[in-house]
């Protein structure tokens, strides 16, 4: 734990008052369909007041009143639905439980309804006492997070009854929701009176900020409570059991290895906040007043972390013994001084030096031996019969927009690559000008993939590279607004799939495709700094970021708005939707990184391989490394095919949804599974990843169209680069 733990001075009033608040709520030895929660002692033992103290300290009294109230609410919340629902496995029941706790959280107006438990009683009166101080902005972040933290644990329970164990990534994913900390984050800003501006709210260094968070303290959480929640709640829900099962690990082992990831969040926790945030400020042109807030909610999550920890070790809720007396360094209380909390703080740091330092040390080009492991089509592959045409058209296309330039591509190069051969996979059934704007989308995608390296990477110029996006976005009209003249094949190629993808598409799509690129675009500025660094990035943030720089949201937003379909957007952010998009996309990305890894780590100098970034977590093998991911593939097909089979009719059946959306939203899943078989079926057949393709440069086929020497093959580089800079 980096950061030192500080306590509120006003512990002992928040104890008296959240006490007499759990007693009015009738929390307190009030049985539940006759049983009771908690009794006095339950409440004094776990001590609410006592996180609170720790997790905000330098809130007021009052603040400190409400915030701990908010506390006793949520955890008397989580024992009332166990006792309820989780032990009996009633999840009808459940279902009508949640459901009318909506009832509790407008986000306008006041709250008409009668609460009839605990639990709405509580609601009501936080409510009531909270949301008029705040924003509009937190007021909807606020209820997105209260509504996952509710709602999810429908998912444990689900899982509980079905006797399923999660994998690690859905693990990881879902323990953010149903865990609450992004909830707790919500109430950091509310504690410090410090919101976060809403223009960069959703940003991915705040994101990246609140999902350290959330991970970190969630991940610790189960250290802590794995007794109590493996031995004697039958839970599935909890990072150590999943890692034991999944790494085939023995309990300390898999204990360890969660102590490892949650000090990897803590590590991307300090280089987003150091390196982007200040950054995003420029960016968006952030006042001083809102970037001290910014940092102001920084700082109320790092104290909720060390806060938290030290709550943990004391709270009778948790298996603790001992922690105390054996963590060394100052005791809260006891020594006093200038510099005596930095004592525990330098023997962190150098506790985890070198994981720290393995992420910064990887050696570029050395030679793989690993052999790949074989990846079975998931799916009946189906293939497209306008392929042969396809190819063609492609390769005229490509040479007409100046992407065979002799340095990132020639024709030998494309065709190797084989693009459309992937597009008749997972574009079985369409037409052949359909079939040639896909193929032409990911022949741009994979151009612009290989073209940011050699012109950004290989001089580390970010500030080019970033220009560059900036300038991409212009291709890509929403509204019928003037577009500049394209200086070179990346323009060129974005401006003409644009208008033949959009024309006649809904100005609202546009503008959601549009998004989908960027989010794609931004994603290679996020490799390149990672490249110029030399920095393997965390597990949990490489996952994520594989998802964009694969162009995932891209390929899922030309799918939603094709054959008109009419999908409640609402339905597209449930919860067995989401499952299905990304057990799908991670999928295909850790399939594409088995199949390019000798590609990219011996050729390519790389670093942004699932491969690398577990061998380089575990600090394992090549061999036991391929054998994780692989096993993720695995884990990862498992979860799509459960929750197409098993999640989404529950979904149907739960929302009440219409026959033809219903139609419409299992035609959807179908794509994901021609997508997946198409991008299994060009992997194993392109020339893209053989040996013979991978000793071949365009550049050594044209050294003789030019001058030779050191240094002349920048003059063809510099080709590539927009002009006027």
């Amino acid at each position: 734990m980096p950061y030192p733990a500080r306590l509120n001075p006003h512990l002992e009033g928040a104890r008296e008052h959240s006490k007499a608040w759990a007693y009015a709520m009738d929390m307190i030895d009030v049985p539940q369909h006759g049983t009771v929660i908690w009794d006095e002692h339950d409440l004094d033992s776990h001590d609410y007041a006592l996180l609170c103290a720790y997790t905000h300290p330098d809130a007021g009294a009052e603040e400190l009143d409400l915030i701990t109230d908010w506390y006793v609410w949520v955890f008397y919340f989580d024992d009332h639905f166990l006792e309820l629902y989780k032990r009996t496995g009633d999840i009808e029941s459940a279902r009508t439980y949640l459901d009318r706790l909506d009832l509790f959280m407008p986000r306008e107006g006041a709250i008409t309804d009668t609460p009839e438990n605990p639990v709405e009683r509580g609601l009501t009166d936080l409510w009531n006492r909270t949301i008029p101080h705040r924003s509009d902005g937190w007021r909807r972040r606020f209820i997105e997070s209260t509504k996952a933290l509710l709602e999810e644990s429908l998912w444990e329970l689900a899982n509980i009854n079905e006797g399923r164990l999660s994998n690690p990534i859905e693990y990881i994913e879902m323990r953010r929701k149903v865990g609450g900390a992004p909830w707790s984050a919500n109430l950091v800003e509310h504690s410090v009176h410090a919101e976060v501006p809403d223009e960069i709210a959703a940003s991915r260094p705040m994101e990246v900020l609140r999902d350290c968070f959330a991970d970190s303290v969630h991940l610790r959480n189960d250290l802590f409570s794995y007794q109590r929640e493996v031995e004697d709640e039958g839970e599935l829900s909890n990072g150590v059991l999943v890692f034991e099962k999944f790494l085939d690990l023995t309990t300390q082992e898999a204990a360890e290895a969660v102590n490892d990831l949650i000090t990897s969040r803590l590590h991307q926790f300090e280089h987003t906040a150091l390196t982007e945030v200040p950054g995003l400020f420029d960016e968006h042109a952030v006042d001083p007043a809102a970037r001290l807030a910014t940092f102001a909610y920084v700082k109320g999550l790092q104290d909720w972390q060390s806060g938290g920890h030290e709550w943990h070790l004391r709270s009778s809720r948790y298996m603790n013994e001992g922690a105390l007396e054996s963590r060394g360094g100052p005791e809260l209380g006891t020594a006093t001084g200038l510099g005596t909390s930095a004592a525990r703080i330098f023997s962190s740091v150098l506790a985890t030096a070198p994981q720290r330092l393995r992420s910064y040390s990887s050696t570029p080009f050395r030679t793989v031996q690993v052999q790949r492991p074989p990846v079975e089509l998931p799916f009946p592959l189906r293939l497209s019969p306008h392929l042969d045409a396809c190819r063609v058209r492609n390769v005229d296309w490509a040479r007409r927009m100046g992407f065979l330039d002799g340095v990132v591509w020639d024709e030998r190069k494309l065709r190797a690559t084989d693009l459309p051969l992937c597009a008749a996979g997972i574009h079985p059934d369409a037409e052949p000008d359909q079939l040639d704007v896909t193929s032409d989308w990911l022949t741009w995608g994979t151009f612009a993939d290989d073209y940011y390296p050699i012109v950004f990477g290989a001089t580390r110029d970010l500030a080019g590279a970033k220009a560059c996006n900036a300038r991409l976005s212009l291709f890509m009209p929403v509204d019928g607004e003037p577009t500049p003249s394209p200086t070179n094949a990346l323009e060129v190629g974005l401006a003409d799939v644009w208008l033949r993808t959009t024309d006649g598409m809904a100005p609202e799509n546009r503008r959601a495709v549009r998004k989908a690129v960027d989010s794609m675009t931004s994603s290679w500025l996020w490799e390149l700094v990672n490249q110029a660094q030399n920095r393997i990035p965390d597990p949990i943030d490489y996952i994520e970021m594989r998802r964009r720089t694969f162009g995932s949201d891209l390929t899922m937003s030309l799918s939603r708005f094709s054959h008109g379909r009419a999908v409640p957007p609402e339905l597209y952010r449930t919860r067995p939707v989401q499952a299905i998009e990304h057990a799908a996309t991670d999928f295909a990305c850790l399939v594409n990184d088995v199949f390019s890894y000798r590609k990219e780590i011996e050729y390519e100098g790389e670093l942004h391989n699932a491969v690398l970034v577990v061998q380089n977590f575990l600090d394992c093998s090549e061999e036991r490394a391929f054998g994780v991911v692989e096993d993720l593939i695995k884990a990862r097909l498992a979860e799509f095919k459960h929750a197409a089979a098993i999640e989404l009719p529950a979904l149907f059946r739960d929302y009440g949804v219409a026959p033809d959306v219903q139609e419409m939203l299992l035609e959807y899943v179908e794509e994901f599974r021609d997508w997946m078989a198409g991008i299994v079926h060009w992997h194993e057949n392109v020339g893209r990843y053989t040996e013979r393709e991978l000793n071949y440069h365009p550049m050594a086929a044209t050294a003789l169209r030019g001058p030779t020497g050191i240094g002349t093959s920048s003059l063809r580089i510099s080709d590539l680069l927009p002009t006027g800079r």
